[in-house]
């Protein structure tokens, strides 16, 4: 055989072994396999039980029926996670993570990580399968409150209580304050929402910044109107409480409507889901497919409100679309609205 035959020989022989990885179908690919979510906080924390929720259920739904399972990263609000899913994860599909909701706002906000220091990720390099809840953030006053809209907590001072400075408890008032001239008191230093709620029971507190999942957390209180919303933080009214406004909605100036829904994106991706770059488009579109199936099954549904979560998707090319808007934010309006969050 000439050296020239016996070289193509080769090369076809090489091109015939690489043939079925290549064609591989994600049936094939993923029958077998284990996954893992990596969860950027601690066990025991609301964006664990939201992982593992999903991790329960999706595996019935991705072709070739993997095994998921759990991992915990926590540290530094989730950041660490990020680097190592964007720098060392396995890139074919078989590790994703669930950050922490302001992971879509750090690249320019640059809120969790020292000046950005220590985000070294590209969001718009990696591909998002979504999101098994909306949690907007809400304004709730005690009902002996003369709390009502947005002018009576202009005209008098608000006593609300959070945790610490840089929490969105903390946060959203103060937004509030300097957008469109409230006079919220922050009080701080309580222990988690439950002292926050009794403050309020107890007249300490008139109210608090709080996620509309926990406020509903507290069936009597809902029947019993013993509390209220005044309004929200999310993109659009609620169902089920649409007489409630947004802070977008009553705030004045373009700037300052911008600045509200530019945060309030993270409310919108409260427990996003998300993939390191490289992955192949099949493979993301298979994960894609199978979040959107889990999020319509009942068994998934029943598993997430077992965890106080109830189910208000929204889907990976939504959570891709939010990040581009947020990177069309002009930069003057970025560092205003960084300046004001500033604990």
């Amino acid at each position: 055989m000439s050296r020239r035959n016996f070289l193509s020989l080769c090369a076809a022989t090489l091109a015939a072994l690489a043939l079925p990885a290549a064609a591989q179908t994600p049936a094939e690919f993923f029958k077998g396999k284990t996954l893992h979510l990596v969860v950027g906080t601690a066990a025991g924390a609301a964006y664990d039980f939201a992982g593992r929720a999903v991790a329960a259920h999706i595996g019935r739904f991705i072709p070739g029926n993997p095994a998921v399972v759990v991992e915990n990263m926590p540290g530094a609000a989730g950041l660490p996670m990020m680097n190592h899913l964007y720098n060392r994860a396995a890139r074919d599909g078989t590790v994703f993570g669930a950050p922490l909701s302001g992971i879509v706002l750090e690249p320019r906000l640059k809120a969790l990580s020292r000046e950005g220091g220590s985000v070294q990720f590209d969001l718009s390099k990696m591909s998002w399968i979504g999101t098994p809840a909306q949690q907007p953030q809400s304004i709730v006053v005690w009902k002996d409150a003369p709390f009502h809209s947005l002018k009576d907590f202009q005209e008098r001072e608000a006593i609300f209580g959070t945790t610490s400075p840089g929490t969105d408890s903390n946060i959203m008032p103060l937004l509030l304050n300097q957008l469109t001239g409230t006079k919220f008191r922050i009080i701080t230093g309580y222990k988690g929402v439950t002292d926050i709620f009794l403050a309020m029971e107890q007249g300490e507190l008139q109210g608090a910044s709080v996620l509309l999942s926990s406020f509903l957390g507290k069936p009597d209180w809902v029947r019993e109107k013993k509390a209220r919303i005044v309004m929200h933080f999310g993109a659009g009214r609620i169902k089920g409480l649409e007489d409630v406004p947004t802070a977008i909605e009553l705030a004045q100036g373009d700037e300052a409507k911008l600045m509200l829904r530019v945060y309030g994106s993270k409310f919108r991706t409260t427990y996003p889901l998300v993939l390191p770059p490289g992955v192949p488009a099949d493979r993301v579109k298979a994960l894609q497919d199978a979040f959107d199936a889990a999020m319509k099954d009942p068994a998934m549904i029943a598993e997430a409100k077992k965890f106080g979560i109830d189910v208000d998707p929204l889907g990976g090319a939504e959570i891709a679309k939010i990040i581009r808007e947020i990177d069309e934010v002009p930069q003057p309006v970025i560092d205003r609205l960084r300046k004001m969050i500033e604990p």
